[in-house]
């Protein structure tokens, strides 16, 4: 053995020294990287944290307008809490009935259960479509063909969850173990039989959380789709503050919370459900 030749342990260490050097480049780099992007944000939304100072006389003003909140019965509870059901079914429709749009673009958007490459990158393409369009605008676009109220909400709804479902669910069915999947294909199953029998029982945990997670948020995209005329308990915040009469705007915002509140509580306890 030649005693002059590296060791192991005497290489280590430079090779250490070296790889610290271009850690600390990289991240003062990042760093520095984030820095710029932030101030160009600053300066193209003009933000200006001192304005808020300056209009908070405006603010007390607005606050002190909106208490105590107006609790007649006829006038507004009781037109609120209507409208806070219509929300409800708003959010319900809008996430059910996407539900076999994106149960299909999901496994043909999926790299283990799509027919073709060509039908991988079509659907994925739908997907992304329907994800990038917000739902608002959706909205705007069904409120100008079916006029207003909550169908047109219920479709905004239906296009623009289909998008965000299905590609969860198809990343879902893209991270399960494919064995089941690969002994039913080589037992000669075709493949809705393999997507039928192997993939989708795997996944349904995935698939339940993430429907629940998407009708929460839903029923809070109602509430923004009733700003344009979708109907829902929206629409009266959004008369309420056009008429200046904030004491009503804010009996709303208090049905909308509680309404907030009993799904955030519904979606828990299925949830415990089903992992129990």
């Amino acid at each position: 053995m030649n005693p002059d030749a590296p060791t192991e342990n005497s290489v280590r260490p430079d090779a250490r020294l070296l790889k610290k050097p271009t850690r600390w480049v990289t991240t003062a780099g990042v760093t520095a990287a984030v820095v710029v992007l932030h101030l160009f944000a600053f300066e193209g939304t003009d933000f200006q944290p001192g304005l808020l100072v300056d209009g908070g006389k405006g603010m007390a003003a607005f606050v002190g307008d909106a208490f105590p909140p107006d609790l007649d019965w006829d006038r507004t509870v009781k037109p609120g809490l209507d409208a806070t059901l219509v929300t409800l079914w708003i959010g319900l429709l809008g996430t059910t009935m996407s539900v076999p749009f994106a149960l299909l673009l999901a496994v043909l958007a999926a790299d283990t259960t799509t027919p073709h490459r060509l039908v991988y990158q079509a659907a994925r393409s739908v997907l992304s479509f329907f994800r990038a369009v917000p739902d608002i605008v959706f909205a705007l676009i069904f409120v100008t063909a079916v006029g207003l109220g909550p169908f047109a909400g219920v479709l905004a709804l239906i296009c623009h969850n289909t998008g965000v479902m299905g590609k969860l669910w198809a990343e879902s069915m893209e991270e399960i173990d494919g064995g089941p999947q690969e002994a039913l294909r080589t037992a000669g199953a075709s493949r809705i039989q393999q997507v039928a029998n192997a993939t989708l029982p795997m996944v349904v945990p995935q698939f339940v959380g993430l429907l629940l997670y998407r009708f929460d948020v839903n029923v809070r995209s109602s509430l923004v789709l009733g700003l344009v005329g979708a109907g829902g308990i929206g629409l009266l915040i959004n008369q309420a503050i056009k008429s200046f009469q904030f004491d009503a705007m804010l009996t709303h915002i208090i049905i909308v919370l509680v309404l907030i509140i009993a799904v955030d509580q519904f979606s828990a306890w299925i949830r415990q459900r089903l992992a129990a």
